[in-house]
């Protein structure tokens, strides 16, 4: 294993089924993560409040993920959004209002080091363009054709917000 953006990083992941946390784990300790994880609210709010982490990674169903976001965000931390149930643009957009950094659905747990790396290595708006540009047509098929006309005003103003011209790279 070599070294790799994700390499001795620190991360929290809650989720209430065990079987996604461990395949979360198996799969970032496969990178030379360090992975936390907790199966509930309350233990999500002890390990955040206890512990420092370089990312979270939050189930939104079953956990009060939305709960857990704004916690973590206000700790200054990453965060990525993993759903199955909650996958909808209404969630979509109320992950993206209180700060995650990507919304991946649970049938894209096989990809989910690589939009780990995004979340650490690129901006916020580079980030959400390379979840796009990876789920756009995912999102299309799920959601309908005309997904984001019913909030076309958010949807636009997003839109603009990605096009800003910013330094792709974080600096570290």
């Amino acid at each position: 294993m070599g070294e790799g953006v994700l390499t001795g990083k620190r991360i929290l992941a809650v989720d209430d089924e065990p079987d996604i946390l461990a395949v979360l784990r198996d799969e970032l300790e496969s990178h030379g993560v360090n992975v936390d994880t907790a199966q509930s609210f309350e233990m999500g709010i002890q390990m955040l409040s206890s512990y420092t982490y370089d990312l979270v990674v939050l189930d939104i169903m079953g956990v009060r993920g939305f709960e857990l976001l704004a916690f973590a965000v206000s700790k200054d931390l990453p965060v990525v959004m993993l759903t199955a149930h909650a996958l909808s643009p209404d969630a979509l957009k109320k992950s993206i209002e209180l700060g995650a950094r990507a919304y991946v659905p649970k049938d894209e747990l096989d990809q989910i080091t690589a939009f780990l790396e995004d979340v650490l290595t690129l901006s916020y708006e580079s980030a959400w363009k390379s979840l796009f540009h990876k789920l756009g047509g995912l999102f299309g098929k799920h959601f309908g054709p005309d997904w984001r006309k019913t909030q076309k005003e958010f949807w636009d103003e997003f839109e603009k917000k990605l096009q800003l011209d910013k330094s792709t790279i974080i600096e570290s």
